[in-house]
Order: C-alpha cells, then structure tokens, then sequence
C-alpha cells in the first residue's frame, strides 16, 4: 500500500489587538474547506493556524487594559480559538509566538542569520505605522500616510538590526519567474513583482528597542525581535523546525508547506519577506501563497457605533454554522473583495439554503415515506430525462475537483448547488405526485425517487469539506434508499424584517447626546485651515457632476486610477490616487462631483484634466462625493 501524499495547509495567525470579525473568520472556514476537501481525496492533511501574539499595538493595549501583554493575549487568544471551534474548522495545531518552544527558536534563527551576515546592526530613522508596525520612507508614504492602511505615521529613530533583503532578491526573482503557480491571483504576482522586487529592495529592519514586548535578541537583550521574522517563522518552528539542524519527523514530511492562504494586505510579507528569510536558512519555498480577498461590510467601514461590525457568533446565532459557512464561502469571488450584509445573508439563507437545498430534501423524503413506506431501490424503469440527471451528477463532481485544485472554492460550491437545482427541475419533469395515481407507472414512480436519492445524496457527499454538519444531516436522511420516518428541517427560512428588527435591538443606533462618548469613533475632524479666499476666486473654480464611464489602473503606479469622465458633452480623463479606496470596476457608473478648469498635469506619466472631489476621514479612508439626488452628467455645482 502506498503512503498517502501530503498537503501541509496553513493560515496567517491572527493579530491578538481583539476580537475577530466575520471577515477575518472567512480566512479560517476557507483553509478549514480545502484541508477537508485534500483530507477527502486521500491526502495526509496537517492544517495549521494560530495567534501572532507580540508587538508595540498589544503593549500599548494592554496598557491601557490595565493588564500584562501576556494576560491580554492569552484572553484574546483564547477567544480567537472559540470562534474557530465554533465555525467547525478541523485544523490540527494552533500556535501561539508566545509558546516557549516557538520563542528559543526565533532566538536561534535570529543568530545564526546574524553569525552568517545577513543581519547587521544599525539605525533605522523613518515614518512609523503603529497598527502596521512597519517603517517607511517619505517616498513610499501616500498623501503623508502609511501606504498599507491609510493612517497617520511618526516620525522614529532607533538602533536596530537589519536583514540584508538585496542580496537574495535576484534569485527570489528567477523562482517567481520559473515558477508561475507560487504565487495567486496572477494579479497578486504582478503586484509584487512591479512594485517592490523590479524597483529593488531596501533592507528590512527586523529588530526593535523602543518597547519591550517581544522575543529578546539573546545576545543583545535591549532589542526584541521585530514581528515578521517571529510571525513567519511560525510556519516552520510549528511543525519541528529546528535551527540547530534537529528538526522533527514532521517537519521532514510537511515541508515545504503546500499552501500559505492569507489575506491580499499582507502578501508583501509573505511571498517577499518570507521566501528569503527562507533561502537564508537554506530551506525551500512554499509550494504556494494565495492571497485571497476581502469580505467586506456592504454599509461602508465597520463602525461600532453604527452597528455594522459582523462577528461570526452573533451571524451563527441567527442563522447556524453552516449557513455562514455558506455565505463566505460562496459569496467570495477568487480575485474581487466579497460583500456581507444581514440582507444578503437573509437573501442567500431563503433562497439556496432553504429553498433549493431543504425543500428538495424534504420533499423527496417525504414523497418516498408517503408512497413507498420509506425504502426505494432502481426498478430500471429509465426515460431520457434520467440520463440527463446522472451525467449532471458525474459532471458535478469533476468540475468540483477541477474548481478546488485552483482554489476557486466559490465555484465549487455554485457547481454542487447547480446539481441541487438539477434535481429540482428533475422533480418538475417528472411529476412523481401525477405517476403515483397510476398503479401501471409505481415502478416508474420508484425509479425516480431513486434518482432522486442518487442526485442529492451525491450533492451531500460533496457539501462536506463545506458544510460538514449539513452533509451528515442530509446523508443520514437519505440513507441509500431507506430514508428517515420524517424529513428534518435543514434550514428555516426567516423574516427579513423581523431579522433586521432584531439586529436593530442588539445594536441600537448611536443618539446624538451619546456620540460624543464614542471616542473611537470620530464624527467631526479639524483640519489645518488655509488662507482666507475672495467670491471671486471661489468663482474661477467649475465645479460640474460628472459621471464616469470608464476606468483602469496606471500601469507601475501603486495608487493612481485612470477614468474617462463624462461631463456634459465632453470626456475628461482624469488621474486620481484613490487605488486603496475604489477599484476600477467600483468607479464605473459614479456621479460624482469634478474640479473641471484644473491646469492639465501629467501623473506618473497619464495626462490629467480635473480633479475628483473625496471626502477624508481621520484614518485616510477616501470617499468620493456624489449629489444627493440623480443629477445629469454636466450639471453645475456652485
């Protein structure tokens, strides 16, 4: 007997700064999906995830908590693992930095990376993000903020350590190059490649001394190490990793990982960062990094105080696990950010769930209860419209395994629902209910309500790396053929209206004398004012609605889209610096207000004729202002 292949599968540890939100969670349910999926074709499976638990934010926080960092993370990390506990995710292990075993190693690949030359000791002087805990030069900071997430930055000076990041950067250029699966999207790749590897390198500060929560450097105790060389090497100290050359059986037979999955913001350290701190411990790379995109909230940032965080556990206590296992599942595209709301949830529950799913279920239980006892078997009285049903079968189950080999996960999921409606328009074909008032056609009756169990139960089978516990519920109902006394309700179908009454209950919308208690929320911002202007020169400027009719990236840029813009009979083309806030497909059909007498400018080499107006919050986040009602492409604003 041949030993089973491997298939090491990881996600990227969650930050311990709180409580994660459904669109974190949607990272653990997707991994937890294709470990189920590999464990199912044979593969011998090891799913790994875990908390990164160091860093200037978690000092910070718990601070302010009142508590040590190690009592503030031990409690968000043990909530993180009761959210993936209760989101039904198989992994096998789940890390933690602050294991004492992770820990002396860091220390250990810390040194020998320093008696080797590729750290050195030096000082960093820079823009500092807080809640990215990264360091940038001017040049790379957008409109004076941190390019990742939009935020202030400070200026900082300290001694630190630094990886020699150039020296490996040819040959981690030739394995993307030679190697064209290593990292997805493609888009993600190119990314990557024209933004930060062709333009080269800058070496990576990997050490700090301006706070004391993190891994010392053991022969430099005033400096801890910095989070991306402890966080990374998570994937390799998790499974027996050991820099002294005594690793594990396992970590023999599990590395190199097979698949990396992480979120799109965090691909920069992942398929950069990560494979040459490899390549400096001699060790191969990742076989893949997927970088998957956002689930976002469909009434703008999550806001507290409006009411619009999702959290997995309170989706579950309306709608159960499978449900929302369902949605973010299926409602993420492989490459575009996703949208959740209670809407759409509700939508999606009624209409697939209940409908397509759970009342084919019930209804075939209940026709093979009520006209054959329970029990049926294949009595070969076959038509033409069975064998269209079988070849669906057949067809579904390959085109699953062709969508999850390149992870399009969303897919699969559509192909074994498109088989759940196969099924039901196969009842629509052959009207069982009409066949059973003929005692002539009782085998033909019996032969369909065997197809019947044949489709669904096929459909069932597939449901499992997705929703496991609704897999077994509709299998054990079905049973090949002796089904249950009586159909169990899969999925109820709920009130729109009623849901939203009680969403509205547990998160009450914020009254205007209690704002100004909401300090994480900020409703007015002050801004630098600038000099006084006269009604005349407030008159030179035009300002008109203009509606955009197309839009693309500029190429090489990392924050500049092109749109053609309609305004009155004219098209103007104008460059903005919005990438972070819109994507091209968003921009399409906008009104929104232009500056349209602006002086023409060139913008990383596009011609530029007028400027989009956007609103700024106090966290950089751009949004772009659009008349109130409907207005007409050309309309004056003044």
């Amino acid at each position: 007997m041949s030993e089973r292949p491997k298939y090491y599968i990881t996600t990227a540890i969650a930050y311990t700064s709180g409580k994660p939100h459904i669109g974190n969670t949607y990272e653990i349910v997707l991994a937890d999906a294709i470990a189920r999926y590999k464990r199912i074709q044979g593969y011998d499976v090891f799913f790994q995830t875990g908390t990164d638990e160091h860093g200037q934010k978690i000092e910070l926080k718990a601070e302010e908590a009142g508590v040590t960092p190690k009592e503030f993370v031990d409690n968000v990390s043990a909530e993180i693992q009761r959210i993936w506990d209760m989101m039904d995710t198989s992994y096998d292990k789940f890390i933690r930095t602050t294991d004492g075993y992770h820990e002396k190693q860091i220390q250990k690949i810390f040194k020998k990376l320093y008696d080797q030359g590729d750290i050195y000791k030096g000082h960093y002087e820079g823009m500092y993000c807080t809640p990215c805990e990264s360091f940038f030069t001017e040049s790379q900071l957008v409109d004076g903020k941190c390019p990742d997430c939009g935020r202030e930055v400070q200026p900082a000076k300290e001694e630190a350590y630094f990886f020699k990041m150039s020296k490996y950067a040819d040959r981690l250029i030739e394995h993307i190059n030679a190697h064209p699966e290593f990292i997805q999207p493609v888009s993600r790749k190119n990314e990557m490649m024209n933004n930060f590897l062709l333009p080269g390198l800058q070496d990576l500060c990997v050490s700090r001394t301006s706070f004391k929560w993190g891994i010392p450097v053991d022969f430099d105790p005033k400096h801890v190490v910095y989070v991306w060389l402890d966080a990374l090497s998570n994937y390799i100290t998790g499974i027996g990793y050991d820099c002294g050359g005594d690793c594990t059986e396992q970590f023999r037979k599990d590395w190199p990982a097979d698949l990396h999955l992480i979120g799109k913001d965090i691909i920069r350290f992942h398929t950069i960062y990560w494979p040459i701190f490899l390549m400096a411990l001699d060790l191969p790379l990742p076989k893949q990094i997927f970088g998957h995109p956002w689930l976002l909230q469909g009434d703008g940032k999550m806001s507290k105080s409006r009411g619009n965080v999702l959290y997995a556990d309170e989706l579950v206590d309306f709608f159960g696990v499978d449900a929302v296992r369902y949605f973010v599942l299926h409602e993420m595209p492989f490459e575009n950010d996703g949208v959740i709301t209670w809407e759409l949830m509700v939508e999606r529950l009624n209409s697939d769930l209940a409908n397509t799913l759970g009342n084919l279920v019930n209804r075939t239980v209940s026709m093979t209860n009520k006209y054959f006892g329970g029990v049926v078997s294949d009595k070969g009285a076959a038509e033409e419209v069975d064998g269209d049903l079988k070849a669906v079968m057949e067809s579904t189950a390959k085109a699953v395994d062709a969508k999850m080999n390149d992870l399009r996960v969303a897919d699969a999921m559509t192909e074994i629902f498109n088989l759940f409606k196969r099924c039901n328009k196969y009842i629509d074909e052959t009207m069982p209910w009409v066949l059973a008032k003929e005692e002539a056609k009782k085998d033909r009756l019996e032969t369909v309500l065997w197809n019947l169990i044949q489709g669904i139960s096929a459909g069932g089978r597939l449901l499992e790396a997705f929703m496991p516990s609704t897999s077994r519920k509709i299998l054990s109902q079905l049973n090949e053929g002796h089904v249950t006394d009586k159909p169990e309700i899969l999925f109820q179908r709920l009130d729109l209206k009623e849901v939203l009454q009680k969403v509205e209950e547990l998160h009450p919308p914020v009254e205007e004398a209690d704002q100004d208690a909401q300090e994480e929320e900020q409703t007015v911002i002050d801004i630098e004012a600038k000099p006084e202007i006269t009604f005349d020169q407030f008159g030179a400027m035009q300002f008109q609605v203009g509606e955009i009719i197309a839009c693309e990236e500029v190429p090489k840029s990392k924050k500049l889209l092109c749109s053609k813009v309609k305004v009155g009979s004219q098209v103007k083309q104008i460059v903005s610096g919005i990438k972070a806030h819109y994507t091209p497909e968003d921009m399409v059909g906008k009104k929104v207000m232009v500056l349209v007498n602006l002086k023409p400018a060139k913008l990383a080499g596009v011609l530029s004729e007028g400027m989009l107006l956007c609103a700024e919050d106090a966290e950089g986040v751009l949004s772009l202002m659009a008349p109130e009602k409907d207005m007409p492409a050309g309309a004056e604003i003044c």
